[in-house]
Parts: C-alpha cells; sequence; structure tokens
C-alpha cells in the first residue's frame, strides 16, 4: 500500500482536530499550535497518537511548533519507513 503526502497529512490533521475538537479546514501548516490553544499535554497526546498509528517514534528533542511541522516529520520518517 502505498501512503501519499496528502493522504498522509490529511490524517496527521485528523488527529490534531480531534485532539481540541477543532475543525480540520482551521487546521493550516503554518498555524503555531499556541494558536489554538494547544498546551504541553495536547502536544504529547497527538504525538503519541501519531506515533501508535504511524509506528514511528518523535524524539522529544524534535522542535514542533506548528501543524505542518507535524506533518513534514511524520511524512517523512513514514515514507522513509517505508523504504
Amino acid at each position: 500500500m502505498l501512503i501519499t503526502d496528502t493522504a498522509i497529512e490529511k490524517e496527521v490533521i485528523r488527529i490534531i482536530s480531534k485532539t481540541k475538537e477543532i475543525k480540520p479546514d482551521r487546521l493550516w501548516a503554518d498555524r503555531m499550535l499556541k494558536d489554538f490553544g494547544f498546551d504541553t499535554v495536547d502536544v504529547v497526546d497527538i504525538i503519541l497518537e501519531l506515533e501508535k498509528n504511524f509506528k514511528i517514534t518523535i524524539p522529544d528533542e524534535v522542535p514542533i511548533d506548528t501543524v505542518g511541522d507535524f506533518v513534514d516529520f511524520v511524512a517523512t520518517h513514514t515514507i522513509e519507513k517505508a523504504s
């Protein structure tokens, strides 16, 4: 099964939107997570869910400040793992 960047992006945004019940179409890649009221606990919850869904590990030292940061990291590491 080939996972496309678009499919990954939609799934990452779905997971993020579920955390705070924010409509997915409001979660633009360049928006800061704090703009939506996400705190550290929310970000950890998102990371755990992404790690479980995509079977990847997101290290603590990875700087994730925007929706796009999550999408980029997951897309890059999911594709690398599939190769």
